[in-house]
């Protein structure tokens, strides 16, 4: 990976936190970012299954030859922006919440429990990561449904605000988006510490003295596992947020629970499970660049004062 090496003394509290978040903004905005066309194919499948029914290359094809190649990009600036937002409290708060723990448990007790301090403490990031993406979120799926919509970011986001206010425009799909990226986080991140306790401790060396090209090696085949398994956790509650943020009427005109089991006995476990292997593609590349990324450019922030939790020496 290319970047630019920064010296640093080695930070602590606010700084320590700060260098955290900004290479969590960059690796989620980058690689969302990057993967904004398979996206854009993935909602495009979930919103309109009676048109887009040919499969995730062919999905492709078909936005390519009604649309032009240019749509693949729709909805990129929410996108990076949105994700440039949640990667920032996603990952700061992991580390954050982390260390709260383990200052609390004390090392000992934090060793035998660290599955759970990895569960607790990305769920508690992940909430505060959604109402920062929330609102982007809302924006991009509804230029991706509906290209003419608006020219551009601040013009959608201001005709949504205009047509149907703060809650109902941007925060409609909050629960749906808490019940996919909860559990999405959450297990991406234990799965992710697990592997990569796991590849780390085969090498027979500390992380600190692998060569960078193996720990980004590492990383990114940590991160794929890690990817797949959080996509299929959340694939329900991704293609229900597609579903709801798609109109202000979808699912009925009700509360938003009722509206979201309408929206779920509507489309059934197949309809709810529409897109799988195009998001599992994304999902898995996506998590694996974070990782990737997200590890250099902590390296070259001098960002090395994380809480690692070891396993529990076994007796």
């Amino acid at each position: 990976l290319l970047v630019i090496e920064m010296a640093a003394e080695n930070p602590t509290g606010v700084d320590l936190y700060a260098r955290f978040a900004f290479a969590g903004a960059c690796c989620c905005a980058i690689t969302h970012g990057a993967l904004t066309p398979v996206d854009v194919v993935k909602t495009r499948m979930q919103l309109s299954p009676e048109i887009f029914n040919t499969g995730f290359l062919g999905g492709f094809k078909q936005v390519i030859a009604t649309e032009g190649a240019g749509a693949l990009m729709t909805g990129f600036a929410p996108t990076f922006a949105g994700y440039f937002l949640q990667g920032a409290f996603k990952f700061g708060g992991y580390e954050f919440f982390k260390k709260q723990w383990v200052d609390k448990l004390g090392m000992d007790e934090a060793r035998n429990n660290r599955q759970l301090i990895y569960l607790t403490s990305s769920a508690s990031a992940e909430f505060f990561a959604d109402v920062a993406l929330c609102p982007l979120e809302a924006t991009r799926i509804r230029l991706v449904q509906d290209p003419k919509f608006a020219p551009g970011l601040g013009s959608a986001a201001s005709r949504i605000l205009k047509e149907q206010g703060l809650i109902n425009g941007f925060y409609s799909g909050f629960v749906p988006m808490l019940l996919k990226q909860v559990p999405y986080t959450m297990a991406k991140f234990v799965v992710y510490e697990s592997l990569a306790d796991k590849a780390f401790a085969a090498t027979g060396k500390p992380r600190t003295e692998l060569p960078n090209s193996q720990v980004i090696g590492i990383n990114l085949l940590c991160g794929v596992g890690a990817g797949i398994a959080a996509a299929l956790i959340s694939q329900p509650a991704d293609t229900l947020l597609s579903k709801i943020n798609k109109s202000a009427t979808a699912g009925g005109s009700g509360s938003i629970p009722s509206r979201l089991m309408n929206l779920a006995r509507e489309y059934g476990f197949k309809g709810l499970f529409a897109g799988t292997g195009a998001r599992c593609v994304m999902v898995g590349s996506i998590t694996a660049g974070q990782f990737a990324i997200y590890g250099d450019i902590k390296r070259v922030l001098n960002a090395t004062g994380g809480t690692e939790i070891a396993a529990a020496p076994r007796t």
